[in-house]
């Protein structure tokens, strides 16, 4: 399976994306057809270049807008609509600006109905993110990977660092952010929402095929986007499973911890029924770490539990592949975990937390809807 991963350790935006897909070995040529795709000949331009910083060289991708023609959100996701484009690329595009939306009415308290996104809401906009997710589709991506993000302290003017546009758009999605004192704006609503579509935020084991930099716009040595294209590989990896033993802790408080161990970067956590000395009912917790995340993990359970000690083992596990679908049912769209064997699709898991928002927005009973996404998933594998 084809992944791509982006190593964003000077930031991300839309047109950094686009360089550093291009210079993996995609055709530019379909940045021109995107724009042709969007009947937006009149207002965009597409300028493809080399160019360096410090060092580091790869491709410049410039989208310059002849005419700047804000639009509704409405008007956004009517362009995209009717776009000449392959539906698995106007899906994830739609996505990110439903996100964009969302998040935009949020910070400045207007209905998405009557939302202009100002400079998020041009031709360049639709651009990047169609052309993002073409690039991408030609290179048949799979599944996207991406690593930690950095996140300056300060302010530009009025408005905070990181920016709340961003931090807001990667909210919920698992994206790891790393302090960096740079005191500028290193990733972009654009690239934000991008990410934000299905990234998954680790590094993936994979054969490199290639690997593309997209130059940013600013001098500064070093400031590019990296993304590595390969193909995933069956892996055997190292855990270090940390185990206690609890007998002073309501039940309520022991389900807390497992989510807050599970946020913290725990690749799995049980709790298991046991019988501990003078036959008082206790639990014996377990959780799977990488070996990176041991000591933070160990100090959060020393920490938020009454135990007085952990215990360490090392273990081989084997994981099946995994990506991500987007289905769409009578209810609504939602996405679909595929566990893949040797390649190939082999089973399907409805993603619970879009199930649920399905079921309270439209009343249906949460059955039906993950039943309806676990078929429309299973039809679009042919898995029978």
């Amino acid at each position: 399976m084809t992944i791509a991963y982006f190593d964003c350790f000077a930031g991300i935006s839309g047109d950094m994306t686009l360089g550093a897909l291009i210079d993996a070995g995609a055709d530019p040529a379909l940045l021109d057809a995107t724009i042709e795709a969007l009947r937006l000949g009149n207002e965009a331009s597409i300028e493809v270049r080399r160019e360096t910083r410090g060092h580091l060289g790869g491709m410049r991708v410039l989208v310059q807008t002849v005419e700047r023609v804000e639009r509704t959100v409405p008007a956004l996701r009517s362009v995209v609509e009717d776009a000449d484009a392959p539906e698995r690329v106007k899906a994830p595009v739609l996505d990110a600006i439903n996100r964009l939306a969302r998040v935009e009415a949020r910070l400045h308290g207007v209905s998405e109905e009557h939302l202009h996104l100002h400079e998020l809401g041009g031709a360049d906009t639709l651009v990047d993110l169609m052309g993002a997710f073409w690039l991408l589709y030609s290179l048949d991506v799979n599944e996207v990977y991406c690593s930690a993000l950095p996140a300056p302290r300060g302010r530009i003017g009025s408005m905070p660092l990181p920016a709340p546009a961003s931090v807001r758009i990667l909210e919920g999605t698992g994206a790891i952010f790393e302090a960096n004192d740079g005191g500028l704006e290193l990733v972009t609503p654009t690239g934000a929402a991008i990410l934000a579509c299905g990234a998954r935020f680790e590094r993936p084991a994979m054969s490199l095929r290639s690997i593309g930099y997209g130059i940013g716009s600013r001098e500064t040595p070093g400031n590019a986007l990296a993304v590595w294209i390969g193909e995933t590989i069956a892996r055997q990896t190292g855990v270090t499973l940390i185990e206690t033993n609890i007998d002073d802790m309501a039940p309520n408080l022991v389900a807390a911890l497992c989510e807050d161990l599970m946020e913290a970067g725990a690749l799995d956590v049980s709790v298991t029924p046991a019988l501990m000395k003078k036959g008082r009912a206790g639990h014996l917790i377990t959780v799977m770490s990488t070996p990176d995340l041991v000591a933070h993990l160990t100090d959060n359970l020393l920490r938020h539990s009454t135990t007085l000690g952990v215990r360490m083992s090392t273990a081989q596990r084997v994981t099946a592949q995994r990506r991500i679908i987007e289905v769409k049912t009578r209810f609504g769209t939602a996405h679909a975990k595929v566990k893949e064997l040797d390649g190939k699709p082999f089973d399907v898991a409805p993603e619970y937390e879009d199930c649920r928002r399905i079921s309270r927005e439209t009343g249906a009973d949460l059955r039906d809807v993950m039943r309806a996404v676990s078929d429309a998933a299973r039809k679009e594998l042919d898995l029978g």
